[in-house]
Parts: structure tokens; C-alpha cells; sequence
């Protein structure tokens, strides 16, 4: 069986880069030569998932399925074929099998768009957040870079022990100017309407 297609489109890479910044994971199973991704969501976030594998179906092996956890957590879950490029983002996004921003990172509006459905935030219409934790400072600092070469203004925020990207509100209008087009109907309830 050929578990291998081309190369990646612009837009399949966009949605994959923003799930690694997000809540997907890429993967090289042992005696496996290429890496897969995958996306795992809690069951509420099925429609999401769902609109996840409509845009990466061609580099996919089945539809995504419902599953329960030992904790009796429900998730529904999907994973892509094993891919060249994608073993070139595990090498890029990886380091000692802990998950790294790379240094030359290029994101797009649609990587964005992805990003925040992921692992973004809105507390009231006035404070907006991508929960990066889990990234080193260095690591966020180079986001924030990226995210000003798009126009948008953000400053890490400490929470708790950790700290996480807060978009400063001059730029609230423009990153949802900016991800709108791409966010999933089942995610609109993220976006913050301001005049």
C-alpha cells in the first residue's frame, strides 16, 4: 500500500504549521522513514475537527473517529499519511522530542487563523490571548516577532508561572481583520466583533 502523496500545497502546509503552533503533533514512528500529523480535539470540537480533515483529506488515510481515553475523556482524532515535508517540519519544529519554534519561521494569516482556533482566547471582547506556555520565552519572543511583521502588536503576558502571547489592544480590529476569512463556522464564536 503507498502511504505517500506529493508535495504539500501552500494551504496544507499553512493549516499544519498553525496546528503545531496550536494543539497538532507530528510524529516518526520507529522503523518509519516520514513523519505524520495529528490532530486530536475534545468531542465539542468535532465540527472543527472535521473542517481540519476537509482541508488536509488528500494527504489523509481515513476520516477522523471518536475515541475515549482511559480518563473517559471522549476526543475525536485524525492522523495524515506519513509525508516527506512533514518529516522536514518534525526536524524543523522538534528538538529532543519537545516542541520548538524555529528561528526562520514564516506564518501566514491562514497558519494564524489555525493557531487561534487551536489554542487561542478571549476573555471579554478587550483581551485576546494565544496560550503558548508551552514554549520557551525565547520561542514566544520570536512569535511576537512575526506577529509585528504582520502589523499586530503583542507583548507576553505572565500567567501564573508561565507567560503567554496577549494582543495589545490597538491591534485586537486588525488580527481579527486578518484571521476572519479562514476561521471555521464552528469557531466564529472566538472572533470579537469591535466597530
Amino acid at each position: 500500500m503507498d502511504n505517500t502523496v506529493g508535495s504539500l500545497t501552500k494551504l496544507e502546509r499553512s493549516i499544519i504549521i498553525g496546528s503545531l503552533l496550536g494543539d497538532g503533533y507530528v510524529r516518526i514512528m520507529p522503523g518509519r522513514s516520514d513523519a505524520f500529523l495529528e490532530i486530536n480535539h475534545s468531542i465539542k470540537a468535532k465540527d472543527y475537527v472535521d473542517y481540519k480533515f476537509k482541508k488536509l483529506k488528500r494527504i489523509c488515510e481515513s476520516a477522523p473517529k471518536e475515541r475515549v481515553s482511559g480518563d473517559n475523556r471522549r476526543a475525536c482524532r485524525f492522523f495524515t499519511k506519513q509525508h516527506k515535508d512533514l518529516t522536514n517540519l518534525y526536524y524543523m519544529f522538534y528538538k529532543n522530542g519537545r516542541k520548538i519554534i524555529p528561528k526562520d519561521i514564516d506564518i501566514d494569516p491562514i497558519s494564524i487563523a489555525i493557531w487561534y482556533m487551536d489554542d487561542g482566547s478571549k476573555c471579554r471582547d478587550g483581551d485576546i490571548y494565544l496560550n503558548t506556555q508551552q514554549f520557551s520565552l525565547n520561542d514566544q519572543k520570536i512569535l511576537l516577532n512575526c506577529l509585528r511583521k504582520l502589523g499586530i502588536n503583542a507583548r507576553l503576558n505572565r500567567d501564573k508561572k508561565y507567560h503567554r502571547i496577549r494582543i495589545l489592544k490597538e491591534s485586537i480590529k486588525g488580527f481579527m481583520d486578518i484571521i476572519k476569512p479562514f476561521v471555521a463556522p464552528s469557531m466564529k464564536y472566538k472572533l470579537v466583533m469591535t466597530p
